[in-house]
């Protein structure tokens, strides 16, 4: 349900207003004692309070009507011309090991929160990749889609780095943004054959996509001159992490690096809802004016 607030919400003394005059402004009348008074008294005290009690709900309603209910809502307008960006993440047997897969994802997680205006993309690779996610708006699904992927997804003996490469490079064929990024993380070397190298940064380069890879564990784990020549020949940049604290600040230097400078276009989507309270203070009004004519007619 949509958050309700209120643009003016000073309209709301009406009521204390209300309730001073009760007190402190009470009507004058000339009274009239005979037998029975007392009996007459107190009825006429009850009718009196029902009646204070619904000309108060009248000047609660009446004042949320001049207050004017709202629910907003931001809507933004040309997010295409912000970054897309595709995060690649191996997914083979050895991320397993020092629980650096469930770790790689907080992180990934953590980054993918704090893009606003991007279109994102996941492969996940390991015996063969597969583009999990294709470039998308819809964050909130990668996210989730993210959370549930473990090691083994897609095999666990082998790292077919140069087909997620390849594949991933191919999301942005239809591509208008000016900037697209493609981030790379792998603890292993390419042992699958599936795509020469010389392939896949040939097709990065067709799309002009920005290459950041991200060699995690020991530095014998993966293959850091083929990674920094991926980075290098695509204008990216080689990070090597051997702890979650680095691997947290390489993400937060590439989030700093291609941070977007775009500033979406926004307006606010208003839903009025005054004539809710209006409609019942017409209601109670008329039911006021109903009672008061057959007092009359008696």
């Amino acid at each position: 349900m949509a958050n309700i607030e209120f643009e003016y919400p000073l309209f709301f003394i009406i009521p204390i207003i209300y309730l001073v005059c009760i007190k402190f402004c009470p009507k004058r009348v000339e009274s009239i004692y005979f037998p029975g008074f007392r009996f007459i008294k107190k009825v006429a005290k009850r009718r009196v309070f029902i009646e204070n009690s619904i000309w108060f709900l009248l000047s609660i309603l009446i004042a949320a009507a001049l207050a004017t209910p709202i629910s907003k809502s931001d809507v933004v307008l040309d997010e295409d011309r912000g970054y897309e960006i595709a995060m690649l993440i191996d997914a083979s047997g050895s991320m397993r090991q020092y629980n650096k897969f469930n770790i790689a994802k907080d992180i990934v997680i953590d980054f993918l929160n704090k893009r606003k205006h991007d279109k994102l993309g996941l492969t996940i690779f390991a015996d063969f990749a597969y583009i999990a996610v294709p470039l998308t708006y819809d964050k909130k699904s990668m996210v989730r889609l993210l959370k549930r992927v473990d090691v083994g997804v897609a095999g666990r003996q082998k790292t077919s780095l140069y087909e997620a490469l390849f594949l991933s490079a191919n999301l942005f064929k239809e591509s208008k943004a000016k900037e697209r990024v493609a981030i790379l993380l792998t603890d292993g070397i390419d042992n699958t054959n599936t795509v020469p190298l010389k392939v896949a940064l040939n097709t990065l380069k067709k799309y002009k996509i920005k290459v950041y890879t991200i060699g995690i564990g020991r530095r014998g784990d993966y293959d850091q001159k083929v990674l920094e020549k991926i980075a290098k020949e695509t204008n990216g940049e080689f990070f090597g992490a051997d702890s979650v604290a680095k691997l947290k600040a390489i993400y937060n230097e590439i989030d700093n690096l291609e941070k977007s400078d775009f500033k979406a276009k926004k307006f606010v989507k208003r839903h009025y809802f005054v004539e809710y309270p209006l409609l019942l203070a017409v209601v109670l009004l008329i039911l006021l004016f109903i009672n008061s004519y057959i007092r009359g007619r008696r």
